[in-house]
């Protein structure tokens, strides 16, 4: 059957890049990384520093989940050819269409595994320092921030990347007005730059009781968090250090002291915040620690072609200028319009389903040195 003979020269193709794949994800060395690790999650003196064993699992389960991802692989890999002789020798018209979903499954799982290999850039393994901006609009825009928060906190949960809100401005009656977040895990920036620009909704908004549709914007900013090992010098005569009390997410501690931090960098105009922390001196690290990153993006920029290739072009948060649609009517679709790249469900993107989006980008960048 010509549809058996496709699959099995399909598969053939595959034979040694998974090969290669196994090389290059290191399946062996991270074998052998995972026992040793679940060996010191066992000894009682790790818990004695809650943080620390916090990182480890963290590790544990990422590292987990790329073997089980690639084992997985080979199993499918192994399951089609077994399909394809089986349903070939009789003529299987079910084998066959089971045997093509299966061929489907297998070839995204395998692009998604080749990306994380690719991800090579100069900080594509660091943290990723994430900003949320609602464009004009009032209500509708805060409201869809709010709602990419939600997208990007799904995703890092589905991802087992640690999220940890640094700063946090509420809306007027609904959503956020901004929100800064810092996403802790392998490839973070890596896979986050996918998302820097305007993102645009369209709805029929529940705050119209017209029930009228609706064109919302917001911005994404991305950074990589810095290596301690990359100084970058802030002068004290440079910066303005403001105290105020510390509002939205926080717990029962906020709004009980002048414990959050603003600090300005004046050479620049870079305003960087933060109220995650209990103390006021922890603050104020976590936003130098921020204000460092951005800064550091600014003196890459000044030595490659344009600003955009770390930092992201810095565009109007409007018409025109989004990277990215989700429209929920009067059809639904989410497509993005660098890479044409697009899915009808938009629930699920929203639910975290955001790894064909980014897959797509990463495909078209995988040469960009950031």
């Amino acid at each position: 059957m010509l549809g058996f003979e496709i699959l099995r020269q399909n598969l053939e193709k595959y034979e040694v890049p998974i090969s290669e794949l196994r090389g290059a994800l290191n399946i062996e060395a991270t074998s052998d990384r995972i026992a040793e690790m679940e060996q010191r999650i066992q000894e009682p003196d790790l818990w004695s520093n809650p943080e620390r064993a916090q990182e480890l699992q963290r590790q544990l389960n990422h590292l987990t989940k790329r073997l089980n991802a690639f084992n997985h692989l080979e199993e499918t890999f192994a399951e089609l050819n077994l399909l394809v002789d089986l349903g070939s020798e009789a003529e299987d018209y079910e084998l066959l269409n089971e045997a093509e979903q299966t061929w489907e499954s297998f070839a995204e799982e395998f692009e998604s595994l080749r990306l994380q290999t690719l991800l090579t850039g100069k900080h594509d393994a660091a943290n990723a320092i994430v900003t949320l901006h609602a464009g004009a609009g009032g209500t509708e825009a805060q409201d869809w921030a709010e709602m990419l928060y939600r997208m990007y906190a799904r995703w890092a949960e589905q991802n087992d990347y640690e999220l940890k809100i640094l700063d946090c401005l509420d809306g007027d009656v609904a959503g956020l007005k901004s929100i800064q977040f810092l996403l802790k895990g392998e490839n973070a920036y890596g896979y986050m730059r996918s998302e820097h620009g305007v993102h645009r909704l369209v709805r029929i908004s529940p705050f119209d009781s017209s029930g009228r549709r609706h064109t919302s914007f917001a911005s994404v900013e991305v950074v990589p968090e810095l290596d301690e090992n990359i100084d970058i010098k802030i002068l004290p005569d440079d910066i303005q250090v403001d105290t105020y009390r510390a509002s939205g997410a926080g717990g029962q501690h906020v709004n009980k002291t002048s414990s959050a931090v603003r600090i300005t960098h004046l050479p620049t105009g870079i305003v960087v915040t933060c109220q995650s922390e209990r103390s006021q001196h922890q603050n104020k690290e976590t936003a130098l620690n921020t204000l460092r990153s951005r800064l550091y993006a600014l003196a890459e920029a000044a030595h490659l072609e344009s600003i955009e290739d770390l930092k992201g072009e810095q565009l109007e948060i409007a018409w025109g200028s989004q990277i990215r649609s989700y429209v929920f009517c009067p059809y639904t679709m989410v497509k993005d319009h660098r890479t044409d790249y697009e899915e009808s469900d938009v629930q699920a993107v929203m639910d975290g389903r955001l790894g064909g989006f980014m897959n797509a980008w990463l495909s078209d960048n995988v040469d960009r040195t950031v």
